[in-house]
């Protein structure tokens, strides 16, 4: 790996984890937001939901131009749009600008996320992308996990200084990326120039068929399955093991620190050792298990080491099906990558719903169908084959 590819991948990782960092900033202030503007419950509903649903739609559209337009262009735009957004949310108190910050906000998530993994599916050879892409990923949970944190740490400042500090990593971010990261098609010349990648195929049908839908099917029940078990957890121990505040914070700091572990150091060895869908199938299994185990369980430890056991699952799922993905073509990475975050932001945004309209009939009823759909994901695992791509 070159010097300029280690840079690349270091301003890629440096800032998807500080857009991760900005977008979590704002979770604790938005009780403040509620509370200070009088606004609704279904008011901050639709503003969280006009994010997903605007990255949803834009992932799969931007992934295919940055196919043809390059990626260095898609990310700065991104970064660029992502300040704004910031921005936008910081000056304002009336609904209908928070409402378009957050849109704005989804749409270049829509854009940074696949674009810096394409990017790094490009640079990389399939022996460095398993560590890049769990670097990556590690980098995004590592911003998500502690942008709460430091949000609620800066509320008591001001409830929109979390705001200003996330224009202002988004700044930075773009300007590293302006000035410091050069072009995929350069890096890719450099390291990869025996093995130039197939022109981009006009067609959706090159990344919708074969084994590929199976692994877009598989990303879809895995975000569905995290955020439906994830989205209600704390009610859920709550209610039936009376897990205190302080139980909760114990159990998602420790969850935290070992899927970042996991991500950074064992990621890669672990698909060296097993491979990306055997790696794959042993997730599905031990967070169905898991899932299961809690259903039947009355003790409270059993109940934490479950749920370690379902997020560091879960945390390692999306690498490895990402992996494996970027390994199937040698082109349409943007296109690959886009449609993999839209698929995510669906499952998102369904696996809340069904599983909180779940809980309100049966506290048992929504892990239920979370133990079903990660138990078929396993079976289809066995349906899912490598295809054989020139090693690079």
């Amino acid at each position: 790996m070159s010097k300029a590819t280690k840079r690349a991948i270091i301003i890629l990782v440096f800032s998807e984890f500080l857009v991760c960092l900005g977008m979590s900033l704002i979770f604790p202030v938005m009780p403040f937001i509620k509370n200070e503007l009088h606004l609704s419950a279904t008011d901050m509903g639709i503003m969280s939901a006009l994010f997903a649903f605007t990255q949803f739609v834009s992932s799969p559209i931007i992934g295919r131009m940055s196919d043809k337009l390059g990626r260095k262009p898609i990310l700065i735009f991104g970064l660029g749009l992502f300040a704004v957004s910031e921005v936008l949310f910081a000056i304002t108190n009336h609904l209908y600008m928070f409402d378009l910050s957050r849109a704005i906000g989804g749409i270049a998530a829509g854009m940074y996320v696949p674009t810096a993994q394409a990017m790094a599916a490009d640079i990389t050879t399939h022996r460095q992308r398993a560590k890049v892409i769990g670097w990556l990923s590690a980098s995004l949970s590592g911003g998500l996990i502690l942008g709460p944190g430091l949000g609620g740490i800066l509320a008591g400042i001001d409830y929109k200084a979390p705001f200003w500090l996330a224009a202002v990593l988004g700044l930075l971010a773009m300007l590293a990326t302006i000035f410091l990261l050069p072009a995929a098609e350069k890096l890719r010349h450099e390291e990869r120039h025996v093995h130039a990648p197939e022109a981009p195929s006009s067609s959706w049908r090159a990344v919708l068929t074969g084994p590929m839908l199976m692994l877009f099917t598989l990303i879809f029940v895995s975000s569905f399955g995290l955020q439906g078990f994830e989205s209600i957890y704390s009610i859920f121990v709550n209610e039936v093991f009376n897990f205190s505040l302080s139980d909760i914070a114990l159990v998602l700091t420790l969850n935290g620190i070992i899927s970042l572990i996991f991500q950074v150091v064992f990621f890669d060895r672990l698909v060296l050792w097993l491979g990306e869908i055997r790696l794959t199938r042993i997730a599905f299994l031990l967070s169905a298990l898991a899932t299961a185990w809690i259903l039947v369980t009355k003790s409270h430890l059993v109940v934490m080491i479950a749920t370690l056991i379902i997020f560091t699952a879960f945390d390692l799922l999306r690498p490895a099906i990402t992996t494996l993905l970027t390994k199937q073509s040698t082109s349409n990475q943007g296109v690959i990558n886009g449609l993999n975050l839209s698929l995510t932001s669906i499952g998102n945004i369904a696996g809340p719903l069904i599983s909180g309209s779940l809980l309100d009939v049966n506290y048992h009823i929504p892990y239920a169908v979370v133990v079903f759909f990660l138990a078929a994901s396993f079976f289809l695992t066995f349906r899912v084959r490598r295809q054989p791509v020139p090693q690079r």
